[in-house]
C-alpha cells in the first residue's frame, strides 16, 4: 500500500508539471505561472475562428505556420519520450517510466478483473481517423494555386506528396513555386489560413465513428483525440461534429510535443493507462510505427494508404462499422493480459555436480 502511495503522488506531481514547462525550481514556478496563463488567454482572445489576428499577425508579429503542413518526427526509436519538470527538477518520461508508474493498484486489478474492457486506453489520431482531413488539405492547396494564378500536377504521385510532406519540400521541390525564403514562408502562412477557414466547415465525422464511440463509451473505456491542431480549434471542431462528449483527453499543440510518439505518450499519460494497454487508431504507416514504438496496439484505418502499406498494424479494417469491443479483447489475447510489459528473466541454478570419491562408490 505504501508503494502504491508513492507511486500516485509521483504521478501528480508528474501531471501537474504539464501546466509549467519552463520552470525548474519552486521559486522559478511562482513566478512563471501567472505569465505563462496569461499568455495562452491573450493568444486565444486576438486569433478569430481562422487561428489568425485581423492583419495575419499575433502580437505585432507574423503568425508562424502551425505543424499542419510539417512532417512529424515518428520518435521513440528506443523508447524514449519527452522532457518535462516538476518542484525537484527535470524528468524524463519515456516508454518504460509509464509502463512502470502507471501500473494498476490492488483495487484497480480488482475492478480490471471483473470489467477487462475498462483497462484499455484508446487513442484517436484526428488527421483521417475522427475527421476527413485529407479532402481539407487538398482543398488548401488549390485554393491556394487559385490565388497565386499557379497550377497544381494532375499526377497522383504529385497529390499524395502534398498531403502527408512539409510544405516547404512541397513548395520547393514538387510545384517549385517560389525560392525566395520570405515568399515562402508568406505562403505558407495563408496555407494554413486558408486551412482553418475550411475546417469551420466540417460538419460530421468519419463514417461510423460515432456509433463506434458510442459502443466503447458504454463499456467504460477512456478516449483520447491527438492532433497538432490548436486546442481552440480542435474543441470547436469535435463540439461542431458532435463528438466532444466522447473524449476524455486531448492532445493539442500547446501541449508542446515534438514527435507522433511523444504525442500519444501524452495522451496514455493524461487518460491514466499504461502504453502497453493502450490502442491507436491510425491510417498513416508512420503513426503505426510511432504507436509500436511505444508498446501500443495499432489499428489502421484503410482509405488514405492502400491495405498493402498498413500491413504492420495489428488490425487493418476499411471503416469503423467493422468493429466491435470484442476486437480489442482479441488484440490482447494472444499473450495475455500482460502482453508487452516488461519481463524479468529467470534464470534457474542448476545444482553442483556430486563428485564421485572412492567413498561414494
Amino acid at each position: 500500500m505504501d508503494t502504491n502511495l508513492r507511486t500516485s503522488s509521483s504521478l501528480l506531481q508528474l501531471r501537474s508539471s504539464f501546466c509549467f514547462p519552463n520552470s525548474s525550481s519552486p521559486s522559478k514556478l511562482l513566478l512563471s505561472k501567472p505569465k505563462r496563463v496569461n499568455f495562452v488567454q491573450h493568444r486565444l482572445v486576438i486569433k478569430n475562428s481562422s487561428g489568425f489576428g485581423e492583419n495575419d499577425s499575433c502580437n505585432g508579429s507574423p503568425v508562424k505556420p502551425s505543424k499542419l503542413f510539417m512532417q512529424e518526427a515518428i520518435g521513440a526509436e528506443y523508447g524514449e519520450g519527452f522532457e518535462t519538470f516538476r518542484l525537484d527538477g527535470p524528468l524524463m518520461v519515456d516508454v518504460d517510466y509509464l509502463n512502470d508508474r502507471l501500473q494498476e493498484g490492488f483495487l484497480k486489478r480488482i475492478r480490471y478483473a471483473m470489467k477487462p474492457d475498462e483497462a484499455y486506453g484508446l487513442i484517436f489520431s484526428w488527421d483521417n481517423v475522427v475527421a476527413n482531413t485529407r479532402a481539407l488539405k487538398l482543398n488548401a492547396w488549390e485554393q491556394l494555386a487559385l490565388e497565386e494564378g499557379k497550377e497544381i500536377p494532375p499526377e497522383a504521385n504529385a497529390q499524395k506528396l502534398m498531403l502527408y510532406a512539409s510544405a516547404d519540400h512541397v513548395l520547393h521541390k514538387i510545384l517549385r513555386w517560389e525560392t525566395i525564403e520570405s515568399e515562402v514562408d508568406r505562403l505558407k502562412s495563408r496555407l494554413s489560413q486558408i486551412y482553418y477557414d475550411n475546417l469551420l466547415k466540417l460538419r460530421k465525422p468519419m463514417e461510423g465513428l460515432e456509433e463506434w464511440l458510442d459502443a466503447v463509451s458504454t463499456a467504460n473505456i477512456p478516449c483520447a483525440v491527438v492532433s497538432s491542431l490548436d486546442r481552440r480549434n480542435m474543441i470547436d471542431s469535435l463540439e461542431r461534429i458532435g463528438l466532444k462528449k466522447y473524449f476524455q483527453a486531448i492532445i493539442s499543440e500547446e501541449d508542446g510535443m515534438e514527435s507522433i510518439s511523444h504525442r500519444f505518450l501524452s495522451a496514455a499519460m493524461k487518460l491514466d493507462r499504461k502504453p502497453s494497454k493502450c490502442v491507436v487508431f491510425e491510417d498513416d504507416p508512420r503513426g503505426i510505427t510511432a504507436a509500436h514504438n511505444c508498446t501500443m496496439m495499432a489499428v489502421a484505418m484503410i482509405g488514405s494508404h492502400p491495405a498493402y502499406d498498413l500491413v504492420q498494424a495489428d488490425l487493418a479494417v476499411g471503416s469503423f462499422n467493422e468493429l466491435s469491443v470484442i476486437n480489442l479483447r482479441r488484440l490482447f489475447a494472444n499473450k495475455g493480459s500482460t502482453f508487452m510489459d516488461r519481463q524479468k528473466q529467470i534464470i534457474e541454478k542448476t545444482p553442483p555436480r556430486r563428485k564421485l570419491t572412492v567413498d561414494t562408490i
